[in-house]
């Protein structure tokens, strides 16, 4: 594959002197550490947090099926919670706030006891070690609670997402079989009350291995009830006793994450509880630095891995206080983010480009009146950031911009700036973390050079790896390992740069050989995010007899702006100025919305199908706008 330069026009930018007298290591220690072998570094990690036995074998195995830190045992939840009840029971652990104004303050003592508690609970209703119990759950305290109670008794725990419709709910529940059900009466999102028990009621029908279902009444909403349900108040009430934490094995299951398919159902990810803990400590302690005095955001939602990487496991393993927010951050208006900034002091985000476009397109009248000066660090992940994107969250905020990259599989965020430490560019997602080791390929299976984009892959095992698809051990050797004989293939396009910077340009399907170019989507999204008019921009491959393929681009207007034709030219000039002639894109379709998943990720495989079949043909369960499928499609038969 060959890429474009443009993209990789951009300078190294160094963190600030602020940053810089944050940092826990030099830069010479962190070279030393990325050139250890992976072994050694993450034993050097583990040994950081507590164990209840030390391991025989650092690794066993190889991609595919390996087993990292062979023996030893320990408690997730005991690493997040107890550790720092222990030394710091009054720290705010949580500030929660929901889209209505409503907040309440959790401290590490009163979280840790409330855990122990309701594992007591799961536990006096049979659920023990490799039970599973599934949680229906927005941004809300029970999440942690109830995800933490899980690990400490060792039940394997599975979030979804809840916004997925009722079928989407049931495939995820036929699949991981739970013994018990969690699930909020509703939640609040842009100010119209979502009702989650319905869809939960809906679902469940006929899964006979659900002997419980929980339900927490935060909005006191008139649901219907069945001999098997339980109020969760009511449970916790009359539960005096503190669950012990059992101590797993570091390879035993500690949860599942679904990630959406194209044709066929989502997979079933299994993850380790210990593996991730090692890898997820060490994530949040390079991409954030996290301190003690810090005030920490982390924006999405806890049905997205964000959540357990960077909030609910990686960032309480570092003992900070997180802000929790449950709704829509843009509600009642475009300045709430802004206001939670300034409320509770928060110096360091992890958020989604999306949410920065979305603040972006509200305008700068959104700004009046806040104080955003202690904020210092923005960190991001979810999908490609455009330099226009970047620059302009650097000088709005003041503050280093630190852009990742990882992947559900990968548990981590294993590309990225260390904090305070190693330089990042406009769009980058920084480079290889220690402990990991990726390399990109062409089509054969060989490493590329520096500038060529590629298949981007890993050569190594890592504890936070996921082990498995469950109930599929074959698809999950099908989908990762079989492509790249002896290597994870991650399914995206990427280059390393002469400077060793990553740059995700996007899946594999979104590169297109556009007469013999191989460029992939990214480049093109950022030259139309230069325009004025542009507020958010998906380019998609459409086929092509003469060409192979041709680039068709989606562009969502900032506000006032038209859609007329000379628009739809300026902006096919401006992908012709920013990346070349060959470049051109067959159609610019102005539109007021795009299909987007609740993290607010645009789902360009969806306009994919919109072009090539004029329908979707791919799994809807991701989506939260539907209605916006036909509002694209009226426009590609105008």
């Amino acid at each position: 594959m060959t890429t474009t330069p443009p993209l990789l026009d951009q300078a190294l930018v160094s963190p600030d002197a602020a940053l810089k007298g944050q940092a826990v290591i030099s830069a010479q220690e962190a070279q030393r550490l990325r050139a250890l072998p992976p072994t050694e570094y993450w034993a050097g990690v583990a040994a950081e947090l507590e164990w209840a036995e030390p391991w025989t074998q650092i690794l066993d195995g190889e991609l595919g099926d390996f087993r990292y830190f062979v023996g030893a045992r320990g408690n997730v939840s005991v690493n997040c919670l107890d550790r720092h009840a222990a030394k710091t029971p009054e720290k705010v652990a949580l500030h929660y706030e929901r889209e209505d104004g409503l907040t309440e303050t959790w401290t590490y003592g009163r979280l840790t006891t409330e855990t122990a508690r309701f594992a007591a609970v799961l536990e006096d209703l049979g659920v023990g070690q490799g039970d599973r119990v599934s949680l229906l759950l927005s941004n809300i305290p029970e999440a942690f609670i109830a995800i933490h109670a899980c690990y400490r008794i060792g039940a394997i725990y599975s979030v979804i997402f809840a916004g997925f419709s009722a079928a989407a709910v049931r495939d995820r529940l036929e699949d991981a079989r739970p013994r018990v059900v969690i699930v909020a009466d509703g939640t609040l999102r842009r100010g119209k009350v979502v009702a989650l028990k319905p869809v939960l009621d809906e679902a469940r029908r006929g899964i006979e291995s659900i002997e419980h279902v929980i339900v927490i009444n935060r909005l006191n909403l008139d649901v219907t009830s069945q001999p098997d349900e339980h109020d969760w108040a009511a449970l916790m009430a009359r539960t005096e006793r503190l669950a012990a934490p059992v101590m797993l094995e570091a390879n035993d299951p500690g949860f599942i994450i679904y990630t959406s398919g194209t044709t066929s159902k989502p997979k079933g990810l299994v993850h380790s509880g210990l593996g991730f803990l090692v890898g997820t400590y060490a994530n949040v302690k390079w991409s954030l630095n996290l301190r003690p005095q810090d005030s920490y955001w982390c924006t999405a939602d806890v049905g997205w891995l964000v959540v357990p990487i960077f909030a609910l496991v990686g960032g309480m393993a570092n003992g900070v206080t997180q802000v929790l927010y449950e709704g829509s951050i843009d509600t009642p208006t475009p300045g709430r983010p802004y206001e939670l900034i300034e409320k509770y002091g928060v110096n360091k985000i992890f958020t989604a480009p999306t949410a920065l476009r979305m603040l972006r397109r509200a305008g700068q009248d959104a700004l009046e009146g806040h104080d955003l000066s202690k904020v210092e660090l923005i960190s991001l992940v979810g999908e490609p950031l455009d330099p226009e994107t970047w620059h302009w969250t650097a000088d709005t905020f003041g503050a280093f911009v630190n852009n990742t990259y990882g992947q559900t599989e990968t548990g981590t965020a294993w590309a990225s700036a260390i904090v305070g430490v190693t330089d990042t560019k406009a769009g980058s997602c920084g480079q290889t973390l220690p402990g990991y080791r990726a390399e990109i390929v062409d089509e054969g299976g060989q490493p590329v050079e520096a500038g060529q984009l590629g298949f981007l892959t890993l050569t190594e095992p890592f504890p936070c790896l996921a082990r498995t698809v469950w109930g599929s051990p074959q698809r999950y050797h099908d989908t990762y390992f079989s492509e790249f004989p002896g290597r994870y293939a991650s399914a995206d396009a990427a280059l390393f740069d002469a400077d060793g910077q990553l740059w995700v340009t996007g899946r594999v399907d979104d590169v297109m050989n556009v007469s013999g170019h191989r460029i992939g989507t990214m480049e093109l999204e950022a030259a139309l995010i230069t325009h004025p008019a542009v507020s958010e921009a998906a380019v998609v491959a459409c086929p092509d007899e003469l060409r192979g393929a041709v680039p068709v681009a989606f562009v969502v207007p900032r506000a006032g702006v038209g859609d007329g034709a000379g628009l739809n030219e300026e902006l096919a000039e401006a992908i012709v100025r920013g990346v070349g002639k060959y470049a051109r894109p067959a159609a610019v379709h102005v539109v007021p919305t795009l299909p987007r998943t609740r993290s607010g990720k645009i789902m360009r495989r969806l306009l994919r199908d919109l072009l090539e079949h004029g329908e979707v043909r791919g799994d809807l369960s991701s989506l939260e706008n539907p209605d916006a499928l036909d509002v694209v499609l009226s426009h590609l038969q105008r």
